[in-house]
Protein backbone atom coordinates (compact mmCIF):
# COMPACT_ATOMS: atom_id res chain seq x y z
CA UNK A 1 0.00 0.00 0.00
CA UNK A 2 1.68 3.00 -1.23
CA UNK A 3 2.66 5.62 1.91
CA UNK A 4 -0.55 8.23 0.33
CA UNK A 5 -2.81 5.62 0.13
CA UNK A 6 -2.53 4.88 3.44
CA UNK A 7 -2.82 8.16 5.08
CA UNK A 8 -5.63 8.54 3.40
CA UNK A 9 -7.50 5.55 4.63
CA UNK A 10 -6.96 6.28 8.06
CA UNK A 11 -7.72 10.17 8.04
CA UNK A 12 -11.19 8.33 6.74
CA UNK A 13 -11.34 6.02 9.43
CA UNK A 14 -10.78 8.81 12.23
CA UNK A 15 -14.58 9.37 11.35
CA UNK A 16 -16.38 6.85 10.32
CA UNK A 17 -15.30 3.08 10.17
CA UNK A 18 -15.26 1.13 7.03
CA UNK A 19 -17.41 -2.07 8.80
CA UNK A 20 -19.42 -2.19 11.75
CA UNK A 21 -20.00 -5.71 12.92
CA UNK A 22 -23.86 -6.21 14.53
CA UNK A 23 -23.98 -9.29 16.54
CA UNK A 24 -27.74 -9.48 16.25
CA UNK A 25 -27.88 -11.87 18.17
CA UNK A 26 -26.44 -14.67 21.09
CA UNK A 27 -28.52 -17.64 19.24
CA UNK A 28 -26.81 -20.43 17.57
CA UNK A 29 -27.88 -24.19 16.90
CA UNK A 30 -24.07 -24.94 16.66
CA UNK A 31 -21.93 -24.89 19.25
CA UNK A 32 -18.05 -24.48 17.87
CA UNK A 33 -15.39 -25.40 19.85
CA UNK A 34 -13.51 -21.53 19.19
CA UNK A 35 -17.14 -19.50 19.12
CA UNK A 36 -16.10 -15.86 20.29
CA UNK A 37 -19.47 -15.50 21.37
CA UNK A 38 -20.39 -18.59 23.36
CA UNK A 39 -23.33 -18.55 21.56
CA UNK A 40 -26.49 -20.21 23.09
CA UNK A 41 -29.26 -22.20 21.19
CA UNK A 42 -31.72 -19.05 22.82
CA UNK A 43 -31.47 -15.31 22.68
CA UNK A 44 -30.22 -14.07 25.67
CA UNK A 45 -32.34 -11.29 27.37
CA UNK A 46 -31.19 -7.78 26.29
CA UNK A 47 -30.86 -7.84 22.89
CA UNK A 48 -31.80 -5.22 20.37
CA UNK A 49 -35.43 -5.09 19.26
CA UNK A 50 -36.40 -4.38 15.88
CA UNK A 51 -37.08 -0.80 16.78
CA UNK A 52 -33.42 -0.54 18.25
CA UNK A 53 -31.93 -1.77 15.70
CA UNK A 54 -33.79 0.25 13.11
CA UNK A 55 -32.33 2.87 15.38
CA UNK A 56 -28.78 1.26 15.26
CA UNK A 57 -29.10 1.83 11.18
CA UNK A 58 -29.61 5.54 11.23
CA UNK A 59 -26.57 5.87 13.25
CA UNK A 60 -24.94 4.20 11.36
CA UNK A 61 -26.65 5.87 8.09
CA UNK A 62 -26.07 9.26 9.82
CA UNK A 63 -22.25 8.60 10.45
CA UNK A 64 -19.30 11.19 8.97
CA UNK A 65 -17.89 10.32 5.64
CA UNK A 66 -18.21 7.46 3.96
CA UNK A 67 -21.12 5.34 5.38
CA UNK A 68 -20.06 2.06 6.58
CA UNK A 69 -20.95 -1.38 5.55
CA UNK A 70 -22.96 -3.39 7.65
CA UNK A 71 -22.64 -7.02 8.41
CA UNK A 72 -24.50 -8.07 9.83
CA UNK A 73 -23.58 -11.46 12.15
CA UNK A 74 -24.11 -13.28 15.53
CA UNK A 75 -24.61 -16.35 16.87
CA UNK A 76 -26.27 -16.87 13.85
CA UNK A 77 -28.40 -14.01 11.96
CA UNK A 78 -30.90 -16.19 10.65
CA UNK A 79 -32.20 -16.51 14.27
CA UNK A 80 -33.70 -13.27 14.35
CA UNK A 81 -36.95 -13.36 13.11
CA UNK A 82 -36.99 -9.63 11.82
CA UNK A 83 -33.97 -9.94 10.05
CA UNK A 84 -35.66 -9.24 6.29
CA UNK A 85 -37.48 -6.33 8.19
CA UNK A 86 -33.35 -4.70 9.46
CA UNK A 87 -32.25 -5.72 5.90
CA UNK A 88 -34.96 -4.13 4.10
CA UNK A 89 -34.63 -0.83 6.21
CA UNK A 90 -30.86 -0.51 5.87
CA UNK A 91 -31.13 -0.93 2.45
CA UNK A 92 -33.71 2.00 2.17
CA UNK A 93 -31.63 4.06 4.42
CA UNK A 94 -28.84 3.58 1.57
CA UNK A 95 -26.56 1.42 3.92
CA UNK A 96 -24.84 -1.40 1.95
CA UNK A 97 -25.05 -4.82 3.65
CA UNK A 98 -23.35 -8.05 3.95
CA UNK A 99 -24.58 -11.14 6.17
CA UNK A 100 -22.62 -13.60 7.88
CA UNK A 101 -24.70 -16.96 9.28
CA UNK A 102 -24.13 -19.97 10.75
CA UNK A 103 -24.47 -23.59 8.35
CA UNK A 104 -28.24 -24.85 10.07
CA UNK A 105 -31.00 -25.48 8.93
CA UNK A 106 -32.39 -22.07 8.39
CA UNK A 107 -29.59 -21.46 6.10
CA UNK A 108 -32.63 -22.07 3.42
CA UNK A 109 -32.94 -21.87 -0.79
CA UNK A 110 -36.05 -19.36 0.25
CA UNK A 111 -34.29 -17.54 3.36
CA UNK A 112 -31.36 -16.79 0.60
CA UNK A 113 -33.61 -15.77 -2.11
CA UNK A 114 -35.26 -13.27 0.07
CA UNK A 115 -31.68 -11.86 0.86
CA UNK A 116 -31.03 -11.58 -2.49
CA UNK A 117 -33.79 -9.66 -3.18
CA UNK A 118 -33.56 -7.60 -0.75
CA UNK A 119 -30.20 -6.60 -2.26
CA UNK A 120 -27.56 -8.43 -0.34
CA UNK A 121 -24.80 -9.77 -2.41
CA UNK A 122 -22.30 -10.10 0.24
CA UNK A 123 -22.19 -13.41 2.22
CA UNK A 124 -19.64 -14.80 4.51
CA UNK A 125 -19.70 -18.26 5.67
CA UNK A 126 -16.86 -20.42 7.88
CA UNK A 127 -15.03 -22.96 6.86
CA UNK A 128 -12.42 -24.52 9.50
CA UNK A 129 -10.68 -27.35 8.18
CA UNK A 130 -10.15 -29.61 4.35
CA UNK A 131 -12.01 -32.46 5.11
CA UNK A 132 -15.05 -33.87 7.51
CA UNK A 133 -12.23 -35.16 10.11
CA UNK A 134 -10.92 -31.60 10.95
CA UNK A 135 -13.84 -29.12 10.20
CA UNK A 136 -16.90 -31.27 11.72
CA UNK A 137 -14.54 -31.43 15.15
CA UNK A 138 -14.03 -28.12 15.16
CA UNK A 139 -18.20 -27.32 14.50
CA UNK A 140 -19.27 -29.64 16.92
CA UNK A 141 -21.77 -31.37 14.23
CA UNK A 142 -21.10 -34.94 12.48
CA UNK A 143 -21.79 -34.26 8.70
CA UNK A 144 -21.44 -30.20 8.85
CA UNK A 145 -18.46 -30.35 6.52
CA UNK A 146 -20.90 -31.77 3.62
CA UNK A 147 -23.37 -29.26 4.79
CA UNK A 148 -20.87 -26.57 4.18
CA UNK A 149 -20.19 -27.65 0.67
CA UNK A 150 -23.41 -27.92 -0.15
CA UNK A 151 -24.08 -24.66 1.01
CA UNK A 152 -21.25 -23.09 -0.58
CA UNK A 153 -21.95 -24.26 -4.03
CA UNK A 154 -26.09 -23.24 -3.56
CA UNK A 155 -24.92 -19.61 -2.85
CA UNK A 156 -22.23 -19.44 -5.55
CA UNK A 157 -25.19 -20.69 -8.06
CA UNK A 158 -27.37 -17.98 -6.52
CA UNK A 159 -25.29 -15.29 -7.31
CA UNK A 160 -23.65 -14.85 -4.25
CA UNK A 161 -20.37 -12.92 -3.56
CA UNK A 162 -18.92 -15.76 -1.39
CA UNK A 163 -16.41 -15.44 1.84
CA UNK A 164 -15.11 -18.06 3.25
CA UNK A 165 -13.74 -17.46 6.70
CA UNK A 166 -10.91 -19.62 8.40
CA UNK A 167 -9.82 -19.68 12.22
CA UNK A 168 -6.25 -20.61 12.02
CA UNK A 169 -5.58 -22.65 15.57
CA UNK A 170 -2.53 -24.91 16.28
CA UNK A 171 -4.97 -27.96 15.58
CA UNK A 172 -5.52 -26.93 11.39
CA UNK A 173 -2.85 -24.69 10.08
CA UNK A 174 -1.07 -27.62 8.42
CA UNK A 175 -4.53 -27.92 6.09
CA UNK A 176 -4.18 -24.20 4.96
CA UNK A 177 -3.72 -25.42 1.50
CA UNK A 178 -5.50 -27.96 0.94
CA UNK A 179 -8.31 -25.46 2.11
CA UNK A 180 -7.04 -23.05 -0.04
CA UNK A 181 -7.65 -25.62 -3.11
CA UNK A 182 -11.10 -26.50 -1.70
CA UNK A 183 -12.42 -23.10 -2.06
CA UNK A 184 -10.93 -22.54 -5.79
CA UNK A 185 -12.51 -25.56 -6.79
CA UNK A 186 -15.94 -24.65 -5.71
CA UNK A 187 -15.35 -20.98 -7.45
CA UNK A 188 -14.74 -19.07 -4.07
CA UNK A 189 -12.25 -16.22 -4.32
CA UNK A 190 -12.43 -14.25 -0.81
CA UNK A 191 -10.59 -15.63 1.98
CA UNK A 192 -10.34 -14.30 5.05
CA UNK A 193 -8.52 -15.59 7.63
CA UNK A 194 -8.67 -15.43 11.31
CA UNK A 195 -5.98 -16.22 13.81
CA UNK A 196 -7.61 -17.14 17.14
CA UNK A 197 -7.99 -15.10 20.04
CA UNK A 198 -8.33 -16.75 23.14
CA UNK A 199 -11.97 -15.15 23.92
CA UNK A 200 -15.38 -16.91 23.99
CA UNK A 201 -14.59 -20.74 24.00
CA UNK A 202 -11.72 -19.56 21.81
CA UNK A 203 -10.05 -20.12 25.51
CA UNK A 204 -9.72 -23.72 25.26
CA UNK A 205 -8.16 -23.81 22.11
CA UNK A 206 -4.12 -23.97 21.43
CA UNK A 207 -3.43 -20.94 19.24
CA UNK A 208 -0.64 -21.08 17.10
CA UNK A 209 3.08 -19.76 17.83
CA UNK A 210 4.78 -16.75 16.53
CA UNK A 211 6.82 -18.27 14.34
CA UNK A 212 3.92 -20.41 12.69
CA UNK A 213 1.53 -17.23 12.34
CA UNK A 214 4.83 -15.58 10.31
CA UNK A 215 4.95 -18.91 8.37
CA UNK A 216 1.21 -18.29 7.45
CA UNK A 217 1.37 -14.99 6.49
CA UNK A 218 4.22 -15.92 4.14
CA UNK A 219 1.62 -18.80 2.56
CA UNK A 220 -1.17 -16.26 2.52
CA UNK A 221 0.42 -13.81 -0.12
CA UNK A 222 1.57 -16.81 -2.11
CA UNK A 223 -2.00 -17.26 -2.14
CA UNK A 224 -2.81 -14.17 -3.29
CA UNK A 225 -0.95 -15.42 -6.93
CA UNK A 226 -3.33 -18.04 -7.12
CA UNK A 227 -6.37 -15.58 -7.72
CA UNK A 228 -7.30 -15.45 -4.62
CA UNK A 229 -8.62 -12.03 -2.44
CA UNK A 230 -6.99 -12.54 0.95
CA UNK A 231 -7.68 -10.64 4.12
CA UNK A 232 -6.66 -11.62 7.53
CA UNK A 233 -8.49 -10.66 10.84
CA UNK A 234 -6.88 -10.34 14.27
CA UNK A 235 -3.45 -10.73 12.08
CA UNK A 236 -2.84 -7.46 10.69
CA UNK A 237 1.01 -8.23 10.52
CA UNK A 238 0.30 -9.93 7.48
CA UNK A 239 0.06 -6.31 5.33
CA UNK A 240 3.89 -6.57 7.13
CA UNK A 241 4.70 -9.42 5.31
CA UNK A 242 3.37 -7.96 2.05
CA UNK A 243 5.26 -4.82 1.82
CA UNK A 244 8.14 -6.72 2.78
CA UNK A 245 7.55 -9.62 0.10
CA UNK A 246 6.92 -6.82 -2.41
CA UNK A 247 10.20 -5.32 -1.82
CA UNK A 248 12.44 -8.35 -2.98
CA UNK A 249 12.20 -10.57 -6.05
CA UNK A 250 10.78 -14.37 -5.89
CA UNK A 251 14.44 -15.48 -6.55
CA UNK A 252 15.80 -13.71 -3.71
CA UNK A 253 12.96 -15.04 -1.28
CA UNK A 254 15.15 -17.77 0.42
CA UNK A 255 17.90 -15.78 1.17
CA UNK A 256 15.52 -12.23 2.30
CA UNK A 257 13.61 -14.78 5.08
CA UNK A 258 14.13 -17.00 7.80
CA UNK A 259 11.00 -19.56 6.79
CA UNK A 260 9.71 -22.27 9.25
CA UNK A 261 8.80 -25.72 8.20
CA UNK A 262 5.38 -24.87 8.59
CA UNK A 263 5.80 -23.34 5.53
CA UNK A 264 7.75 -25.47 3.73
CA UNK A 265 5.23 -27.64 4.13
CA UNK A 266 2.26 -25.66 2.95
CA UNK A 267 4.43 -24.24 -0.13
CA UNK A 268 5.59 -27.82 -1.41
CA UNK A 269 1.45 -28.25 -1.31
CA UNK A 270 0.94 -25.15 -3.26
CA UNK A 271 3.29 -25.98 -5.43
CA UNK A 272 1.09 -28.95 -6.44
CA UNK A 273 -2.02 -26.63 -7.35
CA UNK A 274 -2.54 -25.65 -10.97
CA UNK A 275 -1.89 -22.03 -11.13
CA UNK A 276 -3.79 -21.65 -14.44
CA UNK A 277 -3.62 -18.13 -16.38
CA UNK A 278 -3.48 -16.28 -12.92
CA UNK A 279 0.02 -14.59 -12.44
CA UNK A 280 -0.93 -11.69 -10.28
CA UNK A 281 -1.75 -11.00 -6.76
CA UNK A 282 -4.91 -9.71 -6.13
CA UNK A 283 -5.16 -8.79 -2.30
CA UNK A 284 -4.26 -5.45 -0.83
CA UNK A 285 -5.63 -5.27 2.25
CA UNK A 286 -7.11 -2.27 4.12
CA UNK A 287 -5.40 -0.50 6.73
CA UNK A 288 -7.99 -1.81 9.46
CA UNK A 289 -7.90 -2.74 12.79
CA UNK A 290 -9.46 -3.38 15.91
CA UNK A 291 -11.21 0.12 16.47
CA UNK A 292 -9.73 1.71 13.73
CA UNK A 293 -11.72 1.44 10.69
CA UNK A 294 -13.82 -2.16 12.34
CA UNK A 295 -16.40 -1.55 15.24
CA UNK A 296 -18.14 -4.26 16.90
CA UNK A 297 -21.57 -3.76 18.53
CA UNK A 298 -23.20 -6.55 20.21
CA UNK A 299 -26.47 -8.65 20.86
CA UNK A 300 -27.31 -5.93 23.57
CA UNK A 301 -26.02 -2.75 22.13
CA UNK A 302 -22.48 -2.88 23.86
CA UNK A 303 -20.42 -1.14 21.14
CA UNK A 304 -16.17 -2.87 21.20
CA UNK A 305 -13.39 -1.95 19.37
CA UNK A 306 -14.06 -5.50 17.78
CA UNK A 307 -15.72 -8.71 18.41
CA UNK A 308 -12.88 -10.18 20.45
CA UNK A 309 -11.72 -7.42 22.41
CA UNK A 310 -14.41 -7.33 25.58
CA UNK A 311 -13.48 -3.89 26.78
CA UNK A 312 -17.03 -2.07 26.60
CA UNK A 313 -16.73 1.34 24.99
CA UNK A 314 -20.38 2.84 25.28
CA UNK A 315 -23.75 1.21 24.23
CA UNK A 316 -25.54 2.90 21.44
CA UNK A 317 -29.24 2.48 23.97
CA UNK A 318 -27.72 6.09 25.05
CA UNK A 319 -24.88 7.40 22.99
CA UNK A 320 -25.12 7.35 18.55
CA UNK A 321 -22.61 4.72 17.39
CA UNK A 322 -20.95 7.73 15.51
CA UNK A 323 -19.68 9.80 18.64
CA UNK A 324 -18.59 6.40 20.58
CA UNK A 325 -16.42 5.82 17.65
CA UNK A 326 -15.01 9.61 17.05
CA UNK A 327 -14.42 10.53 20.60
CA UNK A 328 -13.97 7.17 22.87
CA UNK A 329 -10.19 7.93 24.26
CA UNK A 330 -9.46 4.37 23.87
CA UNK A 331 -10.41 4.47 20.06
CA UNK A 332 -8.33 7.39 19.60
CA UNK A 333 -5.83 6.19 21.27
CA UNK A 334 -5.60 3.48 19.03
CA UNK A 335 -6.02 4.91 15.92
CA UNK A 336 -3.45 7.62 16.56
CA UNK A 337 -0.66 4.88 17.17
CA UNK A 338 -0.43 5.81 20.78
CA UNK A 339 1.15 1.78 20.95
CA UNK A 340 3.60 0.36 23.48
CA UNK A 341 6.20 -2.61 23.42
CA UNK A 342 7.20 -3.93 19.81
CA UNK A 343 4.35 -2.36 18.06
CA UNK A 344 5.04 0.89 19.50
CA UNK A 345 8.97 1.30 18.12
CA UNK A 346 7.75 -0.65 15.02
CA UNK A 347 8.12 1.49 11.84
CA UNK A 348 4.74 -0.60 10.30
CA UNK A 349 2.92 0.94 12.95
CA UNK A 350 0.31 2.50 11.22
CA UNK A 351 0.30 -0.11 8.32
CA UNK A 352 -0.17 -3.01 10.91
CA UNK A 353 -1.15 -1.76 14.35
CA UNK A 354 -0.97 -5.38 15.99
CA UNK A 355 -4.11 -6.93 17.32
CA UNK A 356 -5.76 -4.76 20.18
CA UNK A 357 -7.64 -7.87 21.18
CA UNK A 358 -5.06 -10.34 21.47
CA UNK A 359 -2.92 -7.70 23.02
CA UNK A 360 -5.48 -6.96 25.92
CA UNK A 361 -6.21 -11.04 26.35
CA UNK A 362 -2.43 -11.80 26.43
CA UNK A 363 -1.24 -8.77 28.78
CA UNK A 364 -4.23 -6.60 30.01
CA UNK A 365 -3.45 -3.98 27.89
CA UNK A 366 -4.98 -3.18 24.91
CA UNK A 367 -2.58 -0.69 23.84
CA UNK A 368 0.29 -3.32 24.28
CA UNK A 369 2.00 -5.12 21.64
CA UNK A 370 1.13 -8.03 19.87
CA UNK A 371 2.78 -11.22 21.30
CA UNK A 372 1.76 -13.37 17.74
CA UNK A 373 4.00 -11.31 15.76
CA UNK A 374 6.92 -12.03 15.13
CA UNK A 375 8.90 -8.65 15.82
CA UNK A 376 7.37 -8.38 18.96
CA UNK A 377 9.33 -8.37 22.11
CA UNK A 378 7.24 -11.44 23.53
CA UNK A 379 8.39 -13.51 20.90
CA UNK A 380 11.98 -12.64 20.97
CA UNK A 381 12.06 -11.15 17.49
CA UNK A 382 13.58 -12.87 14.63
CA UNK A 383 15.34 -11.13 12.38
CA UNK A 384 13.34 -10.75 9.34
CA UNK A 385 14.54 -9.14 6.22
CA UNK A 386 16.00 -5.72 5.71
CA UNK A 387 13.65 -2.45 4.42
Amino acid sequence: MRDETLQRALRRYDLSPHLVFWETTKACSLACRHCRASAQTEALPGELSTGEGRDLIDQIAAMEGAVPILVFTGGDCFERADLEDLVGYARSRGVRVGIAPSVTRRLTRDNLQRMYELGVRSISISLDGSGPQSHDAVRGIPGHFDQTMAALAMMRDMGFRLQVNTTVMNRNAHELADVLSLLRSVGVSIWEVFFLVGVGRGVDVQEISARDAEDVCHFLVDATTFGMTVRTVEAPFFRRVQAEREAVSEADLERSFTFGPLYTRLRQRLDQEDRGDVRTTRSHSLATGDGRGIIFVGHDGEVHASGFLPVTLGNVRQTPLGEIYQSNPLLTAIRAGNLEGGCGRCDFYRLCGGSRARAYVRTGNVLGEDPLCIRSDAAKRIPLAPR
